[in-house]
């Protein structure tokens, strides 16, 4: 590994966490949310500053190429991650869905009540 893609490849995991801090920060990025990018991010700086963890990590789960596995590692935490959305979009379609019946429910009684205030108020 030549000196130039060690030195990037720590500062592509520290500009990653630092982002992700940054947007924890401003609160654009819940925590919950964040938990996957941070421990890749951490992950990656790792690997970053002990390049050998790879191969060490790789040797461990009976993988021959390294880069195999960093390519495995990332497909399954964004299929995590995308899992995680899932299953909050269902959770606001049906707030959503909950929210629409109520409300209609409202307008109904609403207008029941105004059609009855003008019955009285025509007598």
């Amino acid at each position: 590994m030549s000196l130039t893609s060690y030195i990037f490849g720590i500062l592509a995991a520290l500009a990653t966490l630092g982002v992700v801090i940054e947007m924890l920060r401003r609160r654009r990025l819940r925590e919950r949310h964040a938990i996957w990018w941070l421990m890749s991010g951490l992950a990656a700086l790792i690997i970053g500053i002990f390049p050998g963890a790879l191969t060490w990590a790789a040797d461990l789960v009976g993988v021959e190429v390294p880069t195999n596995l960093v390519f495995f590692v990332s497909i399954a935490v964004l299929v995590l991650v995308c899992i995680q959305h899932s299953a909050e979009l269902t959770d606001l379609e049906n707030e959503t869905r909950t929210l629409a019946e109520v409300t209609a429910l409202q307008d109904v009684r609403i207008r029941r009540l105004e059609a009855t205030s003008w019955s009285a108020e025509g007598r």
